[in-house]
């Protein structure tokens, strides 16, 4: 195994409630997180957000750019016309036929990157996106082109969520998702790296979420193939009726969370030769 092969792990979702975000703070506290990616358009970001910032000076920290989950943080009356973002299926139906208002996408992204910068006091490390949505066409190309015109090129990273065939093969597990998000984001890593931004070489995480599964044994399948620069997402926390009323992913996050504390994760990356470290030292 090469000595600089290493695993970024990011968790997803900081910021959707209370529960889940101290969750990922038990986990970065322990030093089992390498990045964290926050939702700040939910109502739990301002307070979170400075939680956050007073905890994760050891890791990458970063915007988890949302546009399927709960409000936008501005008036979107062709995309959001109830006030509540749609389903993701919906966004993907629209990417697809190039029917997204890109004109109220754009001022969404600026609008997501200011709330975070305002609270963390300092631009994301890296930006990615709930059920990957910064990856499909047209919001990609948007993302980029507001990340540039913030200098950020150079600076922060970007998920590649499209990973290589080969590396869906010999993984297996969650195939078919991955190979749905592959085609989805198909293009978004030579145009984040023709705008000089670093992303990751390979990508792992995918799940069902099925509390009846064994999640330590999925994430064993997450460390097969690593690229150089291996990223990991995962989606750990407590459950509490705030996540409850918001989204359907709740027992896993617990176990999720339990994996990460215990002495079987450390011992699975020492078995596989793999450290973690923070992608935006491993790109700088």
């Amino acid at each position: 195994m090469a000595k600089d092969r290493i695993i970024a792990l990011c968790a997803d979702d900081y910021g959707l409630s209370y529960g889940v975000s101290m969750g990922i703070l038990e986990a970065l506290d322990a030093g089992r997180l390498t990045a964290v990616s926050a939702l700040v358009n939910s109502p739990r970001w301002p307070a979170m957000g400075r939680e956050l910032r007073r905890r994760g000076a050891n890791a990458d920290v970063g915007l988890h750019f949302n546009l399927t989950l709960g409000r936008p943080l501005g008036p979107m009356p062709g995309f959001a016309p109830q006030g509540t973002f749609p389903p993701v299926s919906a966004v993907i139906r629209m990417a697809l036929r190039r029917k997204l208002p890109m004109e109220e996408i754009r001022a969404e992204i600026d609008r997501q990157l200011d709330r975070f910068e305002a609270v963390m006091e300092r631009r994301p490390d890296f930006v990615d996106g709930h059920q990957h949505v910064h990856g499909l066409p047209g919001i990609r190309e948007a993302l980029i082109e507001a990340m540039t015109s913030r200098r950020l090129a150079g600076k922060a990273w970007l998920r590649n969520a499209a990973d290589g065939l080969h590396r869906i093969a010999l993984r297996r597990a969650h195939a078919r998702k991955a190979l749905a998000v592959r085609g989805l984001s198909s293009g978004f890593r030579h145009a984040a790296q023709l705008h000089g931004f670093a992303t990751n070489d390979s990508f792992a995480g995918f799940s069902d979420f099925d509390p009846g599964k064994d999640y330590a044994r999925a994430f064993e399948t997450y460390l097969r193939a690593p690229g150089r620069r291996h990223l990991v997402m995962c989606h750990p926390g407590h459950v509490d009726d705030e996540l409850k009323a918001q989204d359907p992913v709740t027992i896993t996050r617990e176990q999720e969370l339990a994996f990460l504390l215990s002495p079987r994760f450390p011992e699975m990356l020492e078995k596989r030769g793999l450290k973690l470290a923070r992608l935006s030292e491993a790109t700088g």
